[in-house]
């Protein structure tokens, strides 16, 4: 047997709340991230990862307090995210209860903090946070976008995944932004383009709606599957029946 599939809600927290959208429009209040992360551990999630999705200096303060309440009550691996963009910010991330950082936006405008993030702490501490869309204009069909997907970069997301494992990340969660929220199953043809180019764990995310999407995202390449409707909205017990479909096709879980 391999290693066992990794399952991971994920909380957006927004001025201390966790919200959802669709394709990161129209967020929707889904309640405390404290008390959900709390809910989660007990049913059965491998991970979590909270990501700041206004990341701004003033609510930065509040996303310390979350993340600290929640290591006081959690004890399965917690990445943060929204806002990462030196050492420092990892290093108080670490230091308030975080186990891994995840990066995004500071890094596609200095590619070179990953090696100092990764220098300092060691690779482990690391994801990469890559939003990439279908369009016209990379070589591969998927461009890395910024800004919720909003804002397009120009940049291939297969290169800027090979370069990132390159500089050092430990992992990359890789989120489809034409699927987002869309609860239609995950772009599995995304999650095998960048398989073939990185041999560093790969968390799919974007798009599952059901746990039948789950088993399919491994199977094109995926080590982890990450959902945050599917679990916030979904019926109660929903990590349990995403690890029963995996187990169901083959796949160990924990």
């Amino acid at each position: 047997m391999g290693v066992a599939v990794r399952v991971i809600p994920c909380l957006d927290v927004d001025a201390g709340r966790v919200v959802k959208g669709v394709n990161f429009q129209n967020l929707r209040d889904a309640g405390d991230p404290v008390e959900l992360a709390a809910r989660y551990n007990l049913a059965g999630a491998d991970e979590l990862t909270f990501l700041d999705v206004t990341a701004s200096s003033s609510d930065r303060a509040t996303m310390f307090d979350v993340v600290s309440r929640t290591a006081e009550q959690v004890f399965i691996p917690l990445t943060v995210g929204g806002g990462v963009r030196t050492p420092e910010d990892v290093d108080r991330l670490l230091r308030t209860g975080a186990d891994k950082a995840s990066i995004n936006t500071a890094a596609i405008a200095r590619p070179e903090v990953i090696n100092e993030i990764t220098n300092r702490f060691g690779n482990q501490v690391l994801v990469l946070s890559c939003d990439a869309k279908r369009t016209g204009n990379t070589p591969s069909g998927f461009e890395v976008t910024t800004h919720g997907g909003r804002q397009l970069t120009g940049i291939d997301a297969l290169d800027w995944c090979r370069e990132a494992e390159e500089r050092g990340v430990g992992e990359i969660l890789l989120n489809s932004m034409d699927a987002d929220g869309t609860r239609e199953g995950f772009d599995l043809d995304m999650i095998r383009a960048v398989r073939e180019r990185v041999s560093v764990p790969l968390i799919a995310s974007g798009g599952a709606g059901a746990p039948e999407h789950f088993p399919p995202a491994v199977a094109a390449g995926a080590d982890a599957v990450l959902a945050a409707s599917v679990f916030h909205f979904g019926p109660v017990g929903a990590i349990a029946h995403v690890k029963d479909a995996l187990r169901a096709a083959g796949y160990e879980v924990r």
